[in-house]
């Protein structure tokens, strides 16, 4: 049965031409960029919001925290609901509570630094849900052929999120007194999730497999001996570490070094530019068969454009290292989420189990991600010094170098595969 319908999806894809998308395809990435943007117009700056009322690293970190750990157990817990029952719900609910967030945080104000822990939690639940359902809906509507090219389109589609959104709200904060500008940019996400949410009724509610949810499948994967999972799952935890710091830190840094949200819309704003082009370009040219090399260049290049920093950390010195995040990440992303869904679907059985895989790889990341963060909490209260912080960035900016090198086989192994 999961022959067949491959070879239909294969025919399909063939008829529409290969890497084509449909209807459905097109209307997910519509769905994740408005989401991008909601995240984007106040997400870059809730933990400036946050810093600006209460001049604490430690704060932001607690924050993250709650966010990573709660995004974690939801993505486990929700993962019965999701296969069992409807995960269109579960991606509305994500949405919703994403939403709800930046509610809360526009009606506390500056009491919000009182609750960053619980915030934290709050807005890992939102993208718990919607992060498991898309990554179950993304992983049904494409194949092999057209994956690259999808997470191309949504690399692209992010950073034109996060090219406008950020420069957008920027502009608003700094031309408004007060916290008016910050109070009118959270008001715009919860207009924009609103819209997303009502969008979303149109992507097709997708039959069960009728299978069980099973707790622990991800874990027999990990204790089997010879398991693609294990190389696998080591190399998302090494992605982990490098996210756990990165995705709250680099926008934090830039404000400090400016103290000016206008500067960090720019900064975002050109280097989010790059990254469109970048991703637009590897979505178009990668393969199969040059993966491995694509994410190795990419991973060491992130690991290098963080040097510039130990000279001085100005702007210029912050946006040559984002200008050249920007240029290589695509050739780190793409690969190995390409890969990974690849090996969900290796099999009729993997791809029956696809939420229980997901969830293990949400797994992995929120594991790395907490490696990194406390590496960030124990560092900081001993030393929070520009130096010590960049050298933390570079320490955790070349661990997805040993995610490469778990992956190497698995990419060896792929490509034979894809070239018979």
């Amino acid at each position: 049965m999961y022959k067949n319908a491959a070879a239909a999806k294969v025919s399909n894809l063939r008829s529409r031409g290969e890497g084509a998308f449909d209807s459905q395809a097109v209307l997910l990435l519509a769905v994740q960029w408005l989401a991008a943007i909601g995240h984007a117009l106040s997400g870059t700056f809730v933990p400036v919001y946050l810093w600006k009322a209460s001049q604490s690293y430690m704060l932001i970190g607690w924050y993250a925290l709650g966010q990573y750990a709660i995004g974690g157990l939801t993505f486990w817990i929700a993962g019965k609901w999701v296969k069992e029952h409807n995960k269109m719900n579960s991606l509305r609910l994500g949405i919703v509570l994403s939403g709800s967030f930046y509610l809360t945080v526009l009606l506390l104000g500056q009491q919000a630094r009182f609750y960053s822990l619980p915030l934290g939690m709050l807005s890992g639940m939102g993208l718990g849900f919607y992060w498991l359902a898309y990554n179950v809906v993304y992983f049904e509507i494409t194949e092999p052929d057209n994956r690259d090219r999808f997470n191309g389109w949504a690399g692209l589609l992010g950073s034109t999120a996060g090219m406008i959104a950020p420069w957008v709200s920027g502009y608003l904060i700094t031309t408004m007194s007060g916290e008016r500008g910050y109070k009118l940019i959270f008001t715009l996400s919860l207009v924009i999730f609103a819209i997303t949410v009502i969008l979303s009724f149109w992507l097709v509610k997708r039959k069960n497999t009728g299978n069980r949810y099973e707790w622990t499948y991800g874990y027999r994967q990990l204790a089997e001996r010879g398991n693609p999972w294990r190389k696998m799952f080591a190399a998302i935890v090494a992605q982990g570490v490098r996210e756990g710091v990165f995705m709250f830190l680099v926008g934090l840094i830039v404000y400090i070094a400016t103290q000016d949200e206008s500067r960090l819309g720019s900064y975002t704003l050109i280097t989010s530019f790059v990254a469109l082009v970048s991703f637009w370009f590897v979505g178009k040219r990668l393969k199969p068969s040059n993966r491995k090399a694509a994410m190795l260049l990419g991973t060491v290049m992130l690991g290098a454009v963080i040097l510039p920093l130990f000279t001085k950390v100005t702007y210029i010195t912050l946006l040559v290292f984002g200008i050249g995040t920007s240029l290589f990440l695509p050739l780190y992303i793409i690969p190995i989420t390409s890969r990974v869904f690849d090996l969900i679907g290796q099999s009729e059985k993997s791809a029956a189990m696809r939420e229980e895989l997901i969830v293990l790889r949400e797994a992995g990341l929120i594991i790395g991600r907490l490696i990194g963060l406390s590496a960030y909490l124990i560092l900081l209260p001993l030393n929070h010094s520009t130096t010590a912080i960049v050298w933390l960035m570079f320490a955790v900016g070349i661990v997805p170098i040993a995610g490469w090198w778990f992956l190497r086989s698995l990419f060896n192994q792929h490509k034979a595969i894809h070239s018979k």
